[in-house]
């Protein structure tokens, strides 16, 4: 342990940090399992509420834990993380690559946070959230379906933009810049739905990229980008997009 990170465990924050993951670590607290509040590790550490906060936020931005206002803190779906990828407009790469970019807007709609979607976005369950579905097309190949839960408090007139005009990526990058982001990355298989949508010939097994994004201090969106698996293979943080004979490029997952 290098003599700053050694500092930094003996900090009262550290403490609880360190005391937090162990809990997590030996599997005591399980996955969305919630953890004890700000006043409770206070008074368990006999600290302040702030310095129990900076644990908290600390271990929050690190993808540890996941906050929901009103309800508490979580612990979060620790999957591999890859935080080398970027973040990056679809539609600029698709021009990078000298192609023309299209979509198809499949829904763009309010909606009630479910339990679930209240933990990642830290909304109060019930409340009215947004929901954006759109296929993106380079050279009319459908080569991603980006399923979007987006924060109401951070992007208000999400629902009256023309994401035909500008994806929703760019539109956020405007209005709400990011500050952190978390993603994950898993093999799945398509629903029939989602196999239509990218005009699957046959079954196959796709690359799924969850990411969830921050901007001020609060959690922006929640994506799922749904990627063909004939078409994506990934390494050393970057993936081959395949078209069709003689049609490959590189480019970064999003």
């Amino acid at each position: 342990m290098s003599p700053t990170s050694s500092a930094v465990s003996q900090a009262p924050y550290g403490r609880i940090k360190m005391h937090i993951l162990g809990k997590i670590e030996s599997g005591e607290w399980a996955v969305n399992e919630r953890v004890p509040s700000e006043n409770q590790l206070a008074a368990e550490f006999g600290v302040s509420r702030m310095t129990a906060r900076r644990a908290i936020l600390e271990l929050t931005q690190d993808g540890v834990l996941m906050r929901s206002q009103g309800l508490g803190t979580f612990v979060a779906d620790r999957k591999p993380l890859l935080s080398m990828l970027e973040v990056r407009n679809i539609a600029d790469e698709v021009a990078e690559r000298g192609h023309r970019y299209g979509n198809r807007i499949l829904k763009l709609a309010a909606e009630p946070a479910s339990e679930a979607m209240a933990l990642y976005l830290g909304v109060m369950p019930g409340s009215e959230i947004y929901h954006s579905i759109i296929v993106h097309l380079d050279n009319q190949v459908p080569i991603q379906i980006e399923d979007r839960h987006t924060n109401p408090a951070l992007a208000p007139d999400y629902l009256a933009q023309d994401f035909s005009r500008e994806t929703p990526n760019a539109y956020l990058s405007r209005i709400a810049p990011l500050g952190a982001a978390e993603h994950t990355v898993e093999a799945v298989l398509p629903s029939p739905e989602v196999a239509q949508w990218l005009e699957l010939d046959g079954p196959e097994a796709c690359l799924q990229v969850n990411r969830r994004t921050w901007s001020q201090g609060q959690v922006a969106t929640f994506v799922r980008l749904i990627h063909p698996g004939t078409r994506y293979r990934i390494g050393s943080g970057m993936v081959v997009v395949d078209l069709g004979p003689g049609r490959k490029n590189l480019k970064s997952i999003r």
